[in-house]
């Protein structure tokens, strides 16, 4: 009988340990982020408790681009079939290609660890369902791409860097390119599936975005540092639940925007260093057709305690925004005496854009010397689409209820540019304490086509 009861107790045993213990899954926690406009909670992943999947385990060597890459995308796939995991970049330079996120993955860069990425455009075939300033298209892939993915994180106090050699060639504007431009925005007026909008080939030369999360939700990015983008750094496109975190951001390039959140919801940029050639923060919602068709809105974003060292405007809001652009909070940021600053912040439009701009609350700004002023709105910008192609469908832009309250610059032209249609002036724009130590035009407001406006 003892002997049945021991044989019984070991299979036991060892049935128990025969069972599959699955790892921890990524979880979710809450933030809720107060503004004006009320309380927004964002949802994003907790990989705390996840396992780690090192790519040097999955055959990453140094120097080794193929290998490399491949052992990113080994890693990244692991961890999604785990339900969650931390792929882990070690300490050092890592030359790699393309990197396409699956969900419930955190990207984890140790401290010392760089990421470059090659700049050869064969590295970001096949072609990507991506955008190229407001309009859709099939493009060479984002360095790193997302698509339909949850959960999705990067980590870590490494960086990521791109090599810059070939991109800066495609930074003009040549013939070629500008008869590309011409073909995609003819292409999505006429609603041409997006799969046939293919702009891969020698002469479109669209550079592509750094970070493009696209059609994505429940993202973290936190911590890490970027150095130089072939095009817009950080964009996030059609996604929701996304914060912005402790990055510092250096992309001097053509077209170097550092964050541009376009239709997507419920963002939370925070404790952010910005050095850009472009714009610090464009806000943006899909030009044209592109935006009309989608009827979304980029909504309750929240900017705080962030930091400027260059950037053509500290916050833009356009041009492209047909989509409609609401719930704009920006709060306690500084502007550093050196930056190449035209406005701090800057709304633009045009005749064929549409879409809307209401609720942008900005307070608790220092700024330095600005080559324009502090507050322009601008209802005819165009840029290079202004020759390219005729006005085909006309709707103008409703532009109201802007508050800019405790902001300061050191030198400006301006407090206050307003430029508004006669047909649709702007409503409700009120600054208080707004000002400046020294002023070189003649005017601190020079508007037009505007209706209450207020200045305290």
């Amino acid at each position: 009988m003892k002997k049945f009861i021991l044989c019984t107790s070991l299979i036991l045993i060892l049935t128990l340990f025969s069972f599959k213990i699955d790892p921890p899954k990524v979880t979710q926690k809450e933030t809720k982020v107060t503004a004006p406009f009320g309380i927004t909670t964002i949802k994003t992943p907790d990989f705390s408790k996840c396992a780690s999947f090192i790519i040097t385990d999955f055959g990453a060597i140094k120097g080794d681009k193929e290998k490399t890459s491949q052992a990113i995308a080994k890693a990244i796939d692991q961890a999604n079939k785990a339900g969650g995991g931390n792929v882990i970049i070690p300490e050092g330079e890592w030359i790699t290609g393309k990197i396409h996120f699956k969900s419930n993955v955190n990207l984890h860069l140790n401290k010392g660890a760089l990421l470059l990425f090659s700049d050869n455009p064969n590295d970001y075939l096949p072609a990507v369902h991506s955008t190229w300033e407001g309009l859709e298209c099939y493009n060479y892939s984002p360095l790193i791409y997302a698509y339909k993915c949850e959960n999705i994180a990067i980590t870590g106090e490494g960086g990521i860097k791109a090599k810059m050699d070939f991109w800066q060639k495609w930074a003009g504007r040549p013939q070629g390119h500008m008869q590309s431009l011409k073909r995609l925005y003819n292409l999505s007026g006429q609603n041409v599936p997006v799969e046939q909008r293919v702009m891969v080939n020698d002469t479109a030369n669209l550079r592509p975005q750094f970070i493009q999360f696209n059609r994505s939700k429940n993202i973290l990015l936190d911590g890490f540092s970027i150095t130089n983008s072939p095009f817009w750094t950080v964009h996030m496109y059609l996604s929701k639940d996304i914060i912005v975190r402790k990055l510092n951001i250096y992309a001097h390039g053509h077209n170097n925007d550092g964050f541009d959140p376009e239709m997507s919801q419920n963002i939370l940029v925070e404790n952010v260093t910005f050095d850009q050639g472009d714009d610090a923060i464009a806000v943006k919602s899909g030009r044209n057709p592109e935006g009309w068709r989608s009827k979304t809105p980029t909504k309750n974003l929240i900017i705080r305690n962030c930091t400027i060292k260059n950037g053509h405007q500290l916050l833009a809001v356009g041009s492209e925004l047909s989509g409609g652009i609401e719930n704009v909070f920006i709060d306690n940021c500084e502007v550093l005496d050196g930056a190449k600053m035209y406005h701090l912040v800057f709304i633009k439009t045009n005749e064929r854009m549409g879409g809307y701009v209401k609720n942008i609350y900005v307070q608790n700004i220092k700024g330095s010397k600005m080559d324009l002023g502090i507050l322009g709105i601008d209802t005819d910008v165009l840029y290079q689409w202004k020759n390219l192609v005729p006005t085909v469908e006309r709707r103008l832009t409703p532009i109201s209820d802007v508050y800019l309250t405790n902001v300061t610059a050191k030198e400006v032209k301006f407090i206050s540019k307003i430029k508004g249609e006669k047909e649709l002036p702007i409503k409700n724009i009120f600054l208080k304490n707004v000002t400046a130590e020294s002023m070189l035009g003649t005017e601190k407001n020079i508007n037009e086509n505007v209706i209450n406006f207020k200045m305290e």
